[in-house]
């Protein structure tokens, strides 16, 4: 399904064209029957004849609801814009058609109505001056055909028209994302808030939960409904009224957004491409006040210019917006932005959680061309260079892509070594990419980490793994991941907890040797009440320990590897036969001190050999 809206000057019969064509009056406020005039949205719906249903968005076109104008086009697939023959090209003419070009509305036809009203050859001459007034916009070249609301004389023409041009449009994508920014919302007496809008990049379905992203608020569908009749499910690109459950009418508000729970949220500032249009009446300042339009949503902004220091009319510039309302949108949306009088200009969202930027800064303004050429590829790599790894979702989200679509061009990114995928499951939605440069970033900081600790303890096997984690510059589950990769990758070693460079071994000097044995020899003296005054130092019982020629059982007490090992086979057999043994029962097994009997019975329960039970230990 397809949405049209309506665009156009006041007064030019815009309303009584869709009454005409519809059957339908879009004005349902009473001010507006009573005084002929649009002031908020109308809807409507018609069959076309090809029998495809589209329907209607019937905006105001007096200057002072342009904001009610601007909160219905955004989601429109084909524009009607709408000129008087009798009066022709108006104030707003020129700003409606301004605003669909901002908004970057391709498909449209101009309806000349009152054509009762004006002889031939004046009809020609409104209608050439339509034609040229839509050159150098995005509607340039679309028909113009003269209609008579009264008589119907042109309705049939119009008609084919539409339907000709909507079957050659593109169906609107599903990212599995689905946004509906909200345009009117209601209350229908035992069935609770309602509201409306043109759903955009996914589904909805009755039964499913939803969260309005600025309220904060999360909902059920209760019921869906499309041209008043009930659906179950409501497709993209489709007029959709909602039937929410669990928020009061009171909690939604026009602007808002409804959608899945969890991934859109409020954004106060965003990076974007601006157009100035060139009948804006004055260039744009750097920090200049503005009223910001998307969707359905307006706030008030600042326009922050990064590559100038005013934006002249008719051109285009890099600039940030910093908001006093929070937006809920998405990378590609297109916006409108104006004075109090009149439209300046629009352009489309590049980053919709933008970091404040130095003016004037080259890898900026090359990070935001690199946004707007917008190709998959570089959207996925742009989105990881700037926020860092992600798994599949995320990235999809922040690039705006389907869950499908990221997941296929991070396989060729992958394969052409663009991108770098951390897991063992590869490119599965809960293991996390990153660039290829930030991977090398990353090997290259872990090599130097434990090159440096390695000359820092000669005589340590290696750096915990978990120190190694948090020197590598990721977060969370990032650096475990990457320090997992770079084992299977051979840029380091790993052994019990330890890592280290693959070709580091433990360097011991014939003096720090000799120390060593003479160290053993005087444990083995006393096998089993060994001195405990003349520890060596940490590393180099350390490297006594790794080379397996002693055992330390607590902070003081350290064992022959021979006699630790007597030991423990001697207890374990005391176990075997009798099932119990105590402190003082060891002690007088080894003819020892109690000091050395429970050093060692202690070591044995944190190894889960023994498990003690008062003043016993068991086997476990």
């Amino acid at each position: 399904m397809f949405v049209i809206g309506t665009a156009g000057h006041v007064d030019h019969g815009k309303s009584t064209l869709v009454k005409a064509l519809t059957g339908i009056d879009p004005d349902r406020l009473r001010e507006e029957q009573e005084r002929g005039m649009t002031i908020d949205l109308g809807f409507a719906w018609l069959t076309l004849p090809s029998g495809r249903e589209v329907s209607i968005v019937d905006v105001p076109g007096h200057e002072r609801f342009i904001k009610n104008m601007l909160a219905g086009v955004g989601g429109i697939d084909m524009a009607l814009l709408v000129v008087a023959a009798d009066e022709v090209v108006m104030p707003q003419t020129r700003e409606h058609l301004a605003i669909l070009d901002l908004l970057q509305v391709k498909r449209g036809i101009a309806a000349l109505t009152k054509r009762d009203l004006v002889e031939e050859d004046w009809l020609e001459l409104a209608k050439a001056e339509v034609e040229e007034t839509l050159l150098d916009t995005t509607l340039e070249g679309a028909p113009v055909l003269p209609v008579s609301a009264v008589t119907r004389q042109g309705l049939p023409d119009l008609l084919a028209a539409i339907d000709r041009m909507l079957s050659e449009t593109t169906p609107r994508r599903d990212t599995g994302r689905p946004r509906l920014p909200i345009d009117r919302s209601f209350v229908i007496a035992g069935f609770g808030p309602v509201v409306t809008g043109t759903l955009a990049d996914g589904s909805l379905r009755t039964g499913q939960e939803v969260e309005l992203v600025l309220a904060g608020k999360r909902a059920r569908i209760r019921g869906l409904q499309t041209h008043r009749k009930s659906e179950d499910v409501a497709l993209p690109g489709t007029r959709t009224a909602v039937n929410l459950a669990g928020v009061s009418h009171d909690e939604v508000k026009r602007g808002d957004v409804l959608t899945i729970p969890g991934w859109l949220r409020p954004t106060y500032a965003i990076d974007i491409r601006l157009r100035l249009i060139p009948g804006a009446p004055r260039p744009l300042r750097h920090n200049a006040a503005v009223t910001f339009h998307t969707g359905a949503s307006e706030s008030p902004a600042r326009v922050r210019l990064l590559d100038r220091q005013e934006l002249a009319p008719g051109e285009t510039g890099w600039a940030q917006v910093r908001l006093e309302q929070p937006v809920a949108v998405v990378k590609g949306d297109f916006f409108v932005i104006r004075s109090p009088e009149t439209t300046l200009g629009g352009g489309t969202i590049l980053e919709t959680h933008a970091k404040r930027h130095r003016r004037f800064h080259e890898e900026t303004l090359r990070r935001l061309a690199a946004l707007e050429r917008g190709s998959p590829e570089e959207l996925l790599v742009q989105s990881l260079e700037t926020y860092g790894p992600m798994d599949m979702a995320a990235l999809a989200r922040r690039a705006n892509l389907s869950l499908e679509e990221t997941r296929a061009q991070a396989a060729v990114l992958v394969e052409g070594k663009a991108l770098v995928a951390l897991g063992d499951d590869g490119l599965q939605s809960g293991r996390l990419l990153l660039p290829a440069s930030l991977w090398m970033q990353v090997m290259e900081r872990g090599q130097a980490t434990l090159s440096a600790y390695h000359r820092q303890y000669p005589l340590r096997r290696g750096m915990p793994k978990e120190e190694l984690r948090s020197k590598l510059g990721l977060e969370g589950q990032a650096s475990a991941l990457a320090v997992q990769r770079l084992a299977l990758e051979g840029a380091i070693a790993e052994e019990e907890g330890a890592v280290h460079l693959p070709g580091h071994r433990i360097a011991v000097t014939p003096e720090q040797r000799k120390r060593l044995d003479d160290y053993v020899r005087l444990l083995e003296s006393e096998p089993f009440s060994p001195p405990t005054a003349e520890l060596p130092p940490p590393d180099l019982l350390n490297v006594l320990i790794e080379e397996g020629k002693v055992v330390k059982v607590s902070d003081s007490v350290v064992f022959s590897s021979a006699a630790y090992q007597q030991m423990v086979d001697r207890v374990l057999a005391h176990l075997k036969t009798d099932g119990k043994i105590t402190v003082a029962q060891v002690r007088d097994m080894f003819g020892t001190s109690r000091k050395y009997a429970l050093a060692l019975m202690e070591h044995l329960d944190q190894r889960r050999i023994t498990r003690r039970i008062g003043d016993e230990r068991v086997l476990r």
